[in-house]
């Protein structure tokens, strides 16, 4: 989101129908504040009404990591409760939620308290073998606060989330990946771009109706019984069979040929 001589806390890029979300405060370790927030939840709402963006990725700016949390420098203290919440923009890491499109997080470096937090909200998770994963909060006498008491337990399980919540402890890529914090490593720290930029064009080559249902039916389903996302799922696989692109993909694959799809 370059806006003339003015360094902008996020950065838009777009390489082949992906949409890369930078996080550009690299001196900071790309730490989280208020300018940061509010561009960030611009970029990704912009990125996904673009019809020419299939997939949207995530990632930090410099050498040194994904995002090191909250900008401890650019918080202060409240005088009162309702001055302390009326300072904080309240569920801005939900605007993941609320994305259609899937969204990687590709991270490297540190990776800690809230970028944990907004790589979580992600559907996928790459990092570099060199990542470096942790949420400090409870040693600075706060808990998460930005979906990371509820995201944890959900991906790695009830156990090893308290672990790494009580504890604080860091953990290294290969124990992330370990335990399914992250997804997949991406064979050094140099290729992770380039490794990330092509799974993001696998997936973006779908059609797109396709990749936006079954993220539904996955995510949603989570937070139903088996019952219910079932019919979710029926629901939506119904709705898939009269689309062009679902007819060019048996007609493509009848002849032999690769599909051309239309998002319709």
């Amino acid at each position: 989101m370059a806006d003339g001589s003015i360094e902008r806390a996020v950065q838009i890029e777009r390489v082949n129908r992906v949409g890369w979300v930078v996080l550009n405060r690299p001196g900071q370790i790309n730490a989280i504040n208020p300018a940061l927030r509010t561009e960030a939840t611009q970029a990704l709402e912009l990125l996904d009404r673009d019809p020419e963006v299939g997939v949207i990725v995530i990632r930090g700016a410099g050498e040194r990591g994904f995002c090191a949390g909250a900008d401890i420098k650019s918080q202060s203290d409240a005088t009162s409760l309702p001055a302390l919440r009326e300072g904080m923009t309240p569920g801005w890491i939900e605007v993941l939620d609320r994305v259609r499109k899937p969204v990687i997080a590709a991270i490297h470096g540190f990776c800690l308290g809230g970028g944990i937090e907004i790589a979580m909200a992600c559907d996928i998770r790459i990092a570099a073998p060199s990542a470096v994963f942790g949420l400090p909060e409870t040693g600075l006498g706060l808990i998460p606060g930005g979906g990371g008491t509820q995201r944890l337990p959900r991906i790695v399980g009830l156990g090893r989330a308290l672990d790494l919540l009580l504890t604080g402890d860091r953990i290294d890529a290969a124990e992330a990946h370990r335990i399914g914090l992250v997804s997949r490593l991406s064979a050094s720290p140099e290729s992770l771009v380039e490794e990330v930029q092509a799974i993001a064009e696998r997936i973006a080559s779908k059609p797109a109706a396709a990749s936006a249902y079954v993220k539904e039916a996955a995510r949603d389903g989570l937070e139903l019984d088996l019952r219910a996302g079932l019919k979710l799922e029926k629901d939506l696989f119904v709705l898939l069979m009269s689309t062009e692109d679902r007819k060019e993909a048996a007609a493509a694959f009848k002849e032999k040929r690769p599909p051309a799809f239309t998002g319709r």
